[in-house]
């Protein structure tokens, strides 16, 4: 794609034999957006990177893997500022067009000069197809990296949408996922690709769940090169904009899907559709009180079939539910209606759905017209292993 290079290397920030450093390079006058955790512990980058998205440009995105710099108090603050500094000489560029992304260990010291120390083989070694391996670097205690491309039209014209992201654990996003970067070559001003962002990461990274904690360092960036010269974009409501719009909800999903996917020792991905809620907010908070459920989530790892477990946790969502209309199927299968098993149900078909790497439940709970999907994954002893030895 015409207007961004990647680079990826190994600084040793707390892996070994590994890559741990990302540099994006975007093009002069790229567009910038971004949502970020509302963690109130939210991490020195995030902190910088709010403050730098009001300028709505960017020229370079500095991300590390291993340390989160988050907890850091002003020595997370100071190092920011070192990096920032150190990338903009490096690009001749302005501090505020510098952004920032760390994820890792909460609460140590980040050994900025490992990163700084990196900028010149980075920015050697940039790269129109580094997406792959930029998508490597970013890892934590992810399997496997991930990516996902689109393409659609804006006024005729073909445009593209590449991004990457990583997660596996602390993932239940309040504003975006934990890291996440997209960039089109459109041309789209700042205040329109906000616009845009905003409900699409509603309807994907803020609807999945993990393990129901929200990170530190939750950041995801949406860049606009305008490599790419098509009609111009008089804002988020441009109908020319929509197959644009349908592109940018698909990678964003794709990746979340994968985040989920991949979630610290699960073998299940599991959606959830909530119907009959009292608007859309409602269902997608009783969604993600049944993807949050330790119970329902260690149920589904069993493979049993315990809808009792969703009717608990539908229950103690706080929002308005009809007990005596509620209504749930696994698999397709009717398991409950109005607030009763279904006479004559036999768990046999149900039991086999549970057998499966993919799970679907879909919950009515009879008081309007509210919808929402939100996806979560099973909850097993793999999260514990892995977990517990985090740090070592």
């Amino acid at each position: 794609m015409a207007g961004v290079r990647l680079a990826a290397r190994a600084c040793g920030i707390k892996y070994k034999d590994r890559s741990d450093a990302c540099l994006i390079e975007l093009a002069p006058g790229t567009a910038i957006a971004g949502v970020f955790t509302r963690s109130l512990t939210a991490s020195a980058p995030v902190l910088w990177c709010r403050k730098a998205l009001t300028g709505g440009r960017a020229r370079a995105i500095i991300i590390n893997a291993g340390n989160a710099n988050a907890f850091t108090g002003a020595a997370g603050t100071n190092s920011v500022g070192r990096v920032v500094s150190a990338v903009a000489r490096k690009l001749k560029c302005k501090s505020r067009e510098v952004f920032v992304a760390s994820t890792g260990v909460i609460g140590e010291e980040l050994p900025d000069r490992q990163l700084t120390g990196a900028l010149g083989g980075l920015r050697a070694d940039l790269a129109a197809d580094s997406w792959p391996a930029a998508a490597a670097a970013i890892m934590t205690t992810d399997t496997y990296p991930k990516g996902a491309t689109r393409q659609a039209e804006i006024g005729g014209v073909p445009v593209t949408l590449n991004g990457i992201a990583k997660g596996a654990g602390m993932i239940a996003p309040d504003m975006a996922t934990m890291l996440s970067f997209v960039v089109t070559d459109a041309k789209i001003p700042a205040k329109t690709l906000q616009a845009l962002l905003k409900p699409a990461a509603d309807a994907s990274f803020n609807s999945i769940t993990v393990d129901s904690d929200t990170s530190t360092s939750d950041t995801l960036l949406l860049c606009a090169t305008g490599a790419t010269k098509h009609r111009r974009v008089t804002g988020p409501s441009d109908p020319h904009l929509r197959a644009f719009r349908a592109a940018l909800g698909d990678v964003l999903r794709d990746l979340a899907h994968q985040v989920v996917r991949d979630g610290e020792g699960a073998q299940k991905f599991v959606t959830i559709e909530v119907s009959g809620a009292a608007s859309r907010r409602a269902a997608r908070r009783i969604g993600l009180a049944i993807g949050n459920s330790p119970l329902v989530k260690t149920a589904i790892a069993g493979q049993d079939p315990n809808w009792g477990r969703i009717v608990m946790a539908v229950g103690k969502a706080g929002e308005r539910a009809d007990r005596d209309r509620l209504s749930i199927e696994i698999g397709g299968v009717a398991v409950a209606r109005d607030g009763q098993v279904v006479p004559g149900y036999d768990e046999a078909p149900v039991a086999r759905h549970m057998q499966g790497r993919d799970i679907h439940i879909a919950v009515d709970v009879g008081v309007g017209r509210g919808k929402a999907t939100v996806w979560t994954c099973d909850l097993t002893h793999g999260y514990i292993d892995i977990n517990a030895d985090y740090r070592s």
